[in-house]
């Protein structure tokens, strides 16, 4: 029986918070041994972050370290002491990849840029995940995920709102954080795959505001290329919108001829297919009187699900919005058991989600989140440390 896909791997992972340990918990799942260092005695900023198990809080009881840790070994480790340095560069020499999200000057301070760290380990992988990348005016500054978020992504957020002229906002959770660690991870087995042919390593800059912007796609092009600037869209909408039906909303997209014809179809109203409703800007002017009482008096009769199988049958984008509560019992993800329970080290059970495809050979792996420390014994020694030699080591605060 094959193994896991990434289980010949050694990754080293000195960052913080989110994208940086969802970049090494993406290659942990796939089977890599993934050391994540921390500070002694404070570790993750992730630690300190809720949700709580039993809204208790506690450095073991974070279900966002929870989940963005599992499958990781642990450790502690003080990069500002000489002798933390220095055991650092030893875990490099036996290391395939190294995450980090220092700023370039924080880790020239250290003496563990890449350029040093390659002297060491010549294929050595480095991927660096910062704000704005290692180049360029801004490669200095910090950032919090409220900056990078409006690299673009703010100003239409909501997407759908019911004025206008209200502030933009930042979705909820780290959703930039989130896509600056897979795009790294993207980029870091791309670099795994070139060095499999050449046996060279490589450094990876990756910065999270262009990760951000490249999510926009369409929008972030539309300016530079036609001068055009999109707008968030107003909830009455010839192409949609929010609709109010008997057990909560969903969401219609109609910009399209045909996809408006499936919607008259599922209202059944054949006047409304007539062939001038096919354009958005008659929709536009005829919504209020005509087209929203219609919508309204046909959706508060039905539920969420009802419109939303409907609308699948007939070529219609809508899709029900949905609570936590919908998406936790949800048939489909229940059925593919997207989400799977792991002991939170002996507090209680915790439930979090699976990766979000099945490798029918070499496959994803459930697990659990280190505690502080857990494994300084198990990696140190490995080193040839003695248990006298970390006992010291902890003592005076190296690890």
């Amino acid at each position: 029986m094959a193994g896991q896909a990434l289980s010949d791997l050694r990754v080293l992972e000195y960052s913080d918070l989110v994208s940086g340990p969802y970049c090494a918990k993406l290659l942990a799942d796939l089977g890599a041994d993934v050391i994540k260092i921390e500070a002694p005695r404070i570790g993750d900023s992730a630690r300190r972050r809720g949700p709580f198990l039993n809204d208790r809080p506690g450095p073991e009881r974070s279900g966002l370290f929870f989940y963005l840790n599992t499958n990781k070994r642990g450790i502690t480790l003080n990069l500002e002491s000489k002798a933390g340095q220095g055991i650092f560069k030893e875990l490099i020499k036996e290391t395939d990849i190294l995450i980090e999200d220092r700023l370039q000057r924080a880790m020239l301070s250290l003496g563990l840029d890449y350029d040093s760290l390659r002297e060491i380990n010549p294929e050595l992988i480095q991927t660096s995940i910062t704000p704005f990348g290692q180049t360029g005016p801004y490669r200095d500054y910090k950032a919090y995920h409220l900056n990078t978020y409006h690299s673009g992504l703010g100003y239409v957020t909501p997407g759908n709102a019911p004025s206008l002229d209200k502030e933009p906002l930042k979705t909820g959770g780290f959703v930039g954080e989130y896509a600056s660690g897979l795009s790294a991870a993207v980029a870091t087995l791309a670099a795994l795959h070139w060095k499999g042919k050449t046996g060279a390593g490589q450094f990876i800059d990756v910065s999270k505001q262009e990760a951000l912007i490249n999510l926009q796609r369409v929008r972030a092009v539309a300016y530079p290329n036609s001068g055009k600037v999109f707008r968030r869209l107003a909830v009455v909408s010839g192409t949609g919108g929010l609709i109010e039906c008997k057990d909560g909303y969903v969401m219609a997209t109609l910009p399209e001829a045909h996809q408006w014809q499936g919607f008259a179809k599922l209202l059944n109203r054949p006047d409304l297919a007539d062939e001038k409703y096919n354009d958005t800007e008659y929709r536009n002017e005829h919504w209020k009187e005509k087209i929203a009482p219609a919508i309204s008096k046909f959706a508060s009769q039905k539920t969420k699900e009802e419109l939303y199988h409907k609308g699948q049958e007939l070529g219609c984008p809508i899709v029900p919005v949905n609570s936590p509560a919908d998406v936790v019992n949800s048939r489909q993800l229940k059925d593919r058991g997207f989400l799977v329970e792991a002991d939170m080290h002996g507090e209680g059970k915790i439930r979090y989600p699976a990766a979000p495809y099945k490798l029918s050979v070499t496959p994803w792996r459930e697990g659990t989140a280190p505690i502080l420390g857990q494994h300084n014994e198990d990696v140190y020694r490995g080193l040839g440390y003695s248990k006298k030699d970390i006992l010291k080591m902890s003592e005076d605060g190296v690890i």
